[in-house]
């Protein structure tokens, strides 16, 4: 469906009463200017992000060239990223806003608003705020050590003589992007930014695991020698790999470990970014920039021990129905996390079936979809395990679009260091938010879009795109997909408390001055998830504040916004007319509002 006939569709009438007629001759000469304007952004910036160009598809032609390049991990790079978002935001206030139709101004707005917060960033002149706040140069979850070789593995496709000579080329250039990065994160050391003791610790484990092998058995060279056989290309350049691993990125490797070292020797175990120069501030703009709505620490704290208690309850009656009756609600969590009914075997085998379970239920909801959805990806969603060699400081699961090429699929990974992080109750709220109708359909609905400008195509609002993940789990619940599995629902009720939790856990590290304990207390005496998840999970807000805080807030606004459109629609109620917003891209949730509430005019 064209943008146009979407914006006039049955249901939802199009921005009110304002669905403009015929554009003027002046109109149509601005909203081409404008994109033209964007598509100019998006290829300038896709030169600096060669690794965005091998996931779109778009590294080839003209583009060829990127294949073989890596992104500048300087702090100069980032000094270029504020440049030219001040070039971009001068270049967009020069085509007059109110010039625009409804669908090109949602376009201006979205655009200005992201280069808004790029700018907004600049103020704070250590680790990364360029859009996402991630204080730290190097964590658990942050540093070229651990996204090069998982991005080479995963999207990095060689076919060609070609494209194993540019998989070469970003071997050769790793080196020099730890390099970059140790600079950095020295710098910041010297202004007293630097991770806390125990994120130092998994931060070395995981760099050891990248360095304390053979360099012919590192995951680039056998990743390469996976795909040179499989290409039937000969395998020297895994060989020439290897080499390299052993002459540039092993040395790169040790120095920057050497920093680690240091560092840790005079680490805090202070966990919140209150620590840091105005860390309060950093923590505020933090959660604007993740949640992309205006809330003060402590309103998001009792936001959440305000949902805690309302899911929690709604657990306890459940668990009362099935004879669980006995101690906290997350005490019985735990129990249930336990029964030997419930868990997986922590083997290989044990893995698969675990995967094979996420499969099935991911194809079952794929059949169901068309209940609630006129428009469906194209593009297919594997599972996967997340990579071993950084599985110690992943997340529990995380999505990865597929190509605008249709090359490579989308995945959805799944952490199984230990089987027993994952019950089988709660699989299958984590698929319905990972895969479908979580983010698969929410990023590949605006991915294969044609009407969408390239540079929106691909936005991500943390709020928007994980509060729809969070609403995907409630969509299904409300589909019946639990009907007949009560413990199905617990583990869906769990997922819902777990992010209510955030709330608080976030909250209270970052503005609250809690301690890693505490936290990591608070999330399993409350949500009865297993210690080590647990314990990841704290660990992953240390080094990325606010961002847990998007789920619950962006659950929130999207349950209100469809409440109001399905009473304010009556009888004429269409789920698949509300849903179509997603083909309008990503968006702020402020944004977000503006457009739902026009289109219910």
């Amino acid at each position: 469906m064209r943008r146009r006939q979407f914006l006039a569709s049955a249901g939802l009438a199009a921005i009110g009463a304002g669905v403009p007629g015929p554009l003027s001759a002046a109109g149509g000469a601005r909203e081409a200017e404008l994109r033209t304007l964007l598509d100019q952004f998006f290829y300038e910036r896709l030169e600096d992000a060669p690794e965005q160009a091998t996931s779109l598809g778009l590294d080839t032609g003209a583009r060829v060239h990127l294949k073989a390049k890596l992104s500048d991990a300087s702090r100069a790079g980032e000094a270029k990223v504020f440049a030219r978002a001040r070039r971009e935001r001068a270049a967009l206030l020069a085509i007059p806003r109110q010039s625009l139709g409804p669908a090109a101004r949602l376009d201006y707005d979205v655009v200005a608003y992201n280069l808004d917060r790029t700018l907004a960033g600049e103020r704070y002149a250590f680790g990364a705020s360029a859009g996402r706040y991630a204080p730290y140069v190097l964590s658990q979850l942050s540093g070229a050590y651990r996204d090069v070789p998982d991005f080479l593995s995963s999207q990095h496709r060689v076919t060609t003589a070609a494209d194993a000579d540019a998989y070469v080329a970003r071997v050769e250039a790793f080196g020099q992007a730890i390099d970059a990065e140790t600079r950095r994160q020295r710098e910041d050391a010297g202004k007293g930014v630097f991770a806390p003791d125990y994120i130092l610790d998994t931060t070395l484990k995981q760099l050891a695991a990248v360095r304390d092998k053979a360099p012919e058995a590192t995951g680039p060279a056998m990743d390469l020698a996976a795909k040179l056989k499989a290409a039937n290309l000969p395998p020297e350049r895994a060989r020439t790999v290897a080499l390299l691993m052993a002459e540039r990125v092993f040395p790169a490797l040790d120095r920057q470990r050497a920093l680690v070292t240091e560092l840790r020797g005079r680490a805090v175990h202070d966990a919140g970014v209150w620590r840091l120069p105005d860390g309060a501030a950093y923590y505020s703009d933090a959660v604007s920039a993740a949640t992309t709505t205006e809330m003060t620490g402590d309103e998001i704290h009792r936001l959440g021990l305000a949902q805690v208690a309302e899911i929690g309850a709604r657990i306890d009656t459940i668990l009362k129905a099935q004879g669980m009756g006995q101690g906290s609600v997350g005490e019985r969590l735990v129990a249930l996390n336990r029964r030997p009914d419930q868990l997986y075997p922590n083997t290989d085998p044990g893995r698969e079936a675990l995967l094979e379970q996420l499969r099935a239920q991911v194809a079952a909801m794929t059949r169901r979809l068309p209940e609630q959805f006129a428009v469906l990806p194209k593009a297919p969603v594997e599972i996967r395990r997340v990579p071993e060699a950084i599985q110690a400081g992943a997340p529990g699961g995380y999505y990865q679009s597929a190509s605008l090429d249709g090359s490579r699929p989308a995945i959805y990974f799944i952490n199984l260091r230990d089987t027993f992080d994952r019950p089988k109750f709660g699989l299958a709220t984590l698929s319905y938010h990972e895969a479908v109708p979580g983010h698969h359909l929410q990023v590949m609905s605006a991915l294969e879009s044609q009407d969408i400008p390239l540079i929106r195509r691909r936005g991500f609002y943390s709020g928007y795109s994980e509060g729809w993940a969070l609403y995907s789990e409630q969509l299904a619940e409300e589909m019946g997909m639990y009907e007949g599995d009560p413990l199905g629902q617990v583990g869906y009720l769990q997922s819902l408390l777990f992010r209510a939790t955030r709330l608080v856990v976030d909250s209270g590290m970052h503005a609250k001055r809690w301690s890693r304990e505490k936290a990591t207390d608070y999330l399993i005496a409350t949500t009865g998830i297993a210690r080590g998840r647990s314990q990841g999970e704290i660990d992953r807000y240390t080094v990325w504040p606010g961002q847990a805080c998007s789920y619950k807030i962006g659950h929130t606004v999207w349950t209100r916004l469809r409440d109001e459109a399905r009473r304010k629609a009556g009888p004429d109620w269409d789920p698949k007319a509300f849903h179509q917003v997603l083909t309008l891209g990503a968006m702020p949730l402020s944004v977000l509002e503006t457009v739902v509430r026009e289109r219910m005019a």
